[in-house]
């Protein structure tokens, strides 16, 4: 299969995870297109979902499914979204689409959350992938300084030769060359460091349920 029909797989899968009547969190990127494609076989059966992007939200309102803004909901009983890396434990590297952080908000307002993946995207230790970081643009240059000193290297992501700006106003940087072998305490370090909005690292906000496309089908990794 096609990496595109594992994706089609495993966002078929997670409508399994969605319970009648409830209001389903919704994640952004290509994989959670296909989820939110076929959330509209089932529109009828939701109240309708909270979105983590201006993307999710102009697909999901096409399809009629209503759109809630993330303050007017307590609580959700799902969110289903993608990830640039997965390891063993369902600590995850998110940030590609830079939707990172309304991910990560809407990842801790929900019960639990459902990872959908392609094979491609699991991991032994996070990385490889380069990893997104949301920041405030005044503290570019000394957060980049930063992971130097870690051994990485950080670079301003662009989009047609200026800075990329996320859907909240800000820039993104990605950086190359970390082995991350503790999620938790990397997480709770690069948060801490002033400019910093979102680290894409997903450790707090991990995975409960991986939806894994293989060639053999979907395979199900409970964390």
């Amino acid at each position: 299969m096609t990496q595109d029909e594992l994706k089609t797989l495993v966002g078929q899968a997670a409508l399994n995870y969605v319970t009648p009547g409830t209001i389903v969190g919704v994640g952004t990127g290509s994989t959670v297109n296909k989820f939110i494609d076929a959330l509209g076989t089932m529109k009828d059966q939701i109240q309708g979902a909270v979105s983590s992007s201006v993307a999710s939200t102009e697909r999901l309102q096409a399809l009629g499914i209503p759109v809630f803004p993330a303050e007017e909901v307590e609580w959700l009983d799902v969110y289903i979204d993608g990830a640039d890396e997965i390891d063993g434990h369902g600590y995850m590297i998110k940030g590609g689409g830079a939707a990172l952080t309304r991910e990560k908000i809407v990842a801790a307002q929900s019960r639990r959350f459902v990872c959908i993946v392609d094979a491609s995207k699991r991991v032994e230790a996070l990385g490889a992938f380069p990893l997104p970081v949301e920041i405030i643009p005044m503290a570019a240059g000394r957060i980049m300084r930063q992971f130097e000193e870690m051994g990485g290297q950080a670079s301003v992501r662009l989009k047609d030769g200026v800075p990329l700006v996320t859907d909240n106003g800000q820039h993104i940087l990605d950086v190359h060359g970390l082995r991350i072998t503790d999620p938790l305490a990397f997480e709770n370090l690069v948060n801490q460091w002033p400019g910093v909005v979102t680290v894409g690292v997903f450790a707090h906000q991990k995975a409960h349920v991986c939806l894994l496309g293989t060639e053999q089908g979907v395979e199900t990794l409970l964390y």
